[in-house]
């Protein structure tokens, strides 16, 4: 089923896991809840020896466990769950196989946007079938969080700071009350929410201003703060799976060699180092220089070479992606990376050598076509 699909959803993907832990979980399960909170975070976070189980369990998600529990914790109260920070820090990943493993459904979402209104999280109407037949519980489109709420189910809100204040005050209402009327029907007209529903919505810490959260609507929700990776380890990991992942999906044999990674992961935290002490916004990469972005400079060397390379990953691919995906805006972004090829690789291509001087002339040629 998953080769028919672009990108599965995480209880699709990770079925047979979540299978094999619901058959052996044994522990108290919040509501309607397929997994015990035990088993929702070793689900995320994988498994230890430690855990004496008959197989072993992935790691899906690469953060503090502390972040994890957290938000299984709250999901199980009747507060919604916010999670919140930098781009690319993997809000979104989290909330998928929250929801995945608490419900096996991770695909109850609503996109936030400065287009998003209140029909969009509560109700809308199949306009044939009303003017045929009138309004009615048959002729109503549930929104994904209304049909989270009457299933029991966990409801997803992405980019929660993007829609406008009049959509986040509806929210309230669900959150607070727990059920969405319909004036529209005479009969029939609330729909109540099952044990089990909950909210988890995702929020950039750069919209800060966009449009902010109330303070009505903040109380509704725990926030837990996903910082930055910062950890060079952590972040090699992160990138290896999921570029095991991309590989897998496109069907591409070809390996990573740690050099390149090496080279990838200390260019980002050289970048970042760069940024941190810049005077100006100016002076800073648009890009937030997230894990997120490394990844998508690492698809694109590697998509390259798989199909106008010799199915080689070389360092002046890659040297050539990383300008390439960073370089947003002309002339700034170019100035800032033209400053650190002669400030920073150049320096360590000619002390270190080897693949430092092929990444070296690969974002030399990338910086000269784009500028």
């Amino acid at each position: 089923m998953t080769n028919e699909m672009l990108r599965a959803p995480a209880e699709v993907k990770y079925a047979e896991e979540l299978d094999w832990l619901e058959s052996i979980d044994d522990g108290p399960k919040p509501f309607s809840w397929r997994l015990s909170p035990r088993m929702v975070r070793l689900f995320v976070l994988g498994s230890e020896r430690s855990d004496g189980l008959d197989r072993e369990i992935s790691q899906k998600w690469f953060g503090d466990r502390s972040f994890v529990e957290r938000s299984i914790v709250t999901l199980a109260s009747d507060r919604g769950l916010l999670l919140i920070g930098d781009p690319g820090t993997g809000k979104s990943w989290l909330a998928e196989l929250l929801s995945a493993a608490i419900c096996r459904n991770s695909t109850l979402v609503v996109q936030g946007t400065a287009g998003t209104t209140e029909d969009h999280i509560k109700y809308s109407w199949n306009v044939s079938m009303v003017i045929a037949k009138g309004q009615s519980r048959e002729s109503m489109i549930p929104s994904p969080i209304m049909t989270a709420m009457e299933q029991g189910m966990i409801g997803r809100f992405e980019e929660l700071t993007r829609s406008t204040s009049d959509v986040q005050d509806a929210l309230i209402s669900i959150l607070s009350e727990k059920y969405v009327s319909i004036p529209e029907l005479d009969t029939d007209n609330t729909v109540f929410a099952r044990p089990g529903f909950s909210i988890i919505a995702t929020a950039n810490s750069r919209d800060r201003g966009v449009n902010d959260l109330s303070s009505a609507l903040k109380r509704r929700f725990n926030f837990v703060r996903i910082p930055v990776v910062t950890s060079k380890t952590s972040e090699a990991e992160i990138v290896r799976f999921r570029t095991t992942e991309l590989l897998r999906r496109h069907r591409i044999e070809l390996d990573v060699p740690p050099t390149l990674l090496d080279i990838l992961l200390q260019s980002f935290a050289d970048l970042r180092a760069a940024a941190a002490s810049a005077a100006s916004e100016d002076e800073k990469l648009e890009s937030a220089l997230s894990t997120a972005e490394q990844i998508g400079v690492l698809e694109d060397a590697i998509l390259h070479s798989h199909f106008f390379g010799d199915r080689t990953l070389r360092a002046q691919t890659l040297g050539g992606a990383l300008v390439g995906s960073l370089a947003r805006r002309a002339p700034e972004d170019l100035a800032i990376l033209n400053k650190y090829w002669h400030g920073v690789v150049e320096p360590r291509s000619k002390k270190d050598g080897g693949e430092w001087t092929n990444f070296l002339e690969g974002g030399r040629q990338a910086i000269s076509t784009l500028s």
